[in-house]
């Protein structure tokens, strides 16, 4: 028997590497949630935030012991989903393709490429197709706030870019130098290892997505910087995820004073292909937060 919280959550959060907790949230609790996936991540912890509820999911769980492939992506948003999430903030750290983008920079990505290979990027499949468009893959209204959330908390040195290529790449081996430089040939700005499915996913699911990218290092491509090293993102990370608290805090109160309807709150509505007649009572159940107001509409 599914148990869903009482508490209705329209913000969520995923915390990446280096990101493990939510600072400032009152009222705290912790929830186990099952999923047709699998677990989530992390016990999602759901708290209050300039009087929003916000919940949270620790993207590698909070002790780092998920790989990027190992990520259950489709049960961490599926669970968000189910809490009523309208509204999802994904932070990531990433290495950076361009000279200008320096680490500990912010950038508000717009895009993305996909190089992954061994991922489960998609709810439909099983006798269930739908298409969403994905030519804009983040909330371009979330973006804008996003990039104003973290305007409003200055720090030295850290300049936040509006707009950037995401390559998302396996994992978890950072990049060949031949691969990091290709990359750049292609329009890459950033690489990463997680947050594409994440936005595929949030757009399936009619959750507006933005993504706020970390850099913490220069990929390897640029030979004058050396090759990256755990050491060396980890040591960028601690100041980028004390000050992406902040950001955090200043984008849920903006939030909390606008509430827009976002393009990817309808985005099923001509991308739902098969037929509700056709969807099996079992796949019903299995997607149920994402097409359930279909069926509700039906009635």
């Amino acid at each position: 028997m599914l148990i869903v919280p009482s508490v209705t959550c329209e913000i969520g959060v995923i915390g990446g590497t280096g990101l493990y907790k939510a600072s400032g949230l009152t009222n705290i609790t912790e929830h186990t949630i099952d999923t047709p996936f699998g677990p989530t991540s992390s016990k999602i912890v759901i708290g209050q935030l300039h009087g929003q509820n916000v919940a949270f999911i620790a993207r590698h769980d909070v002790g780092h012991r998920l790989t990027p492939t190992e990520v259950p992506f489709r049960a961490n948003i599926w669970a968000l989903k189910l809490l009523g999430v309208k509204y999802l903030i994904s932070f990531g750290a990433v290495g950076s393709l361009t000279l200008q983008l320096q680490p500990t920079h912010f950038v508000i990505v717009d895009q993305f490429i996909d190089r992954t290979k061994n991922r489960d990027s998609t709810f439909f499949g099983n006798g269930v197709v739908g298409h969403v468009s994905f030519g804009d893959p983040v909330c371009g209204k979330l973006s804008k706030l996003l990039k104003e959330a973290v305007d409003k908390v200055p720090k030295e040195g850290v300049q936040c870019h509006m707009g950037g290529t995401y390559v998302c790449m396996e994992g978890p081996a950072f990049s060949t130098r031949a691969e990091s430089k290709m990359y750049q040939q292609i329009g890459g700005t950033v690489i990463g290892m997680t947050c594409l499915q994440e936005a595929k996913l949030a757009r399936e699911a009619e959750i507006a997505f933005g993504c706020v990218a970390m850099v913490t290092d220069y990929d390897c491509w640029y030979e004058a910087h050396g090759n990256v090293t755990v050491e060396e993102v980890y040591k960028v990370l601690t100041g980028n995820a004390e000050y992406a608290q902040l950001v955090l805090s200043e984008a849920v109160k903006a939030l909390s004073n606008n509430k827009f309807v976002s393009e990817a709150h309808s985005a099923l509505s001509v991308g739902l292909m098969t037929p509700l007649n056709n969807i099996s009572k079992e796949n019903q159940d299995r997607l149920g937060p994402i097409i359930n107001r279909f069926f509700e509409k039906k009635q």
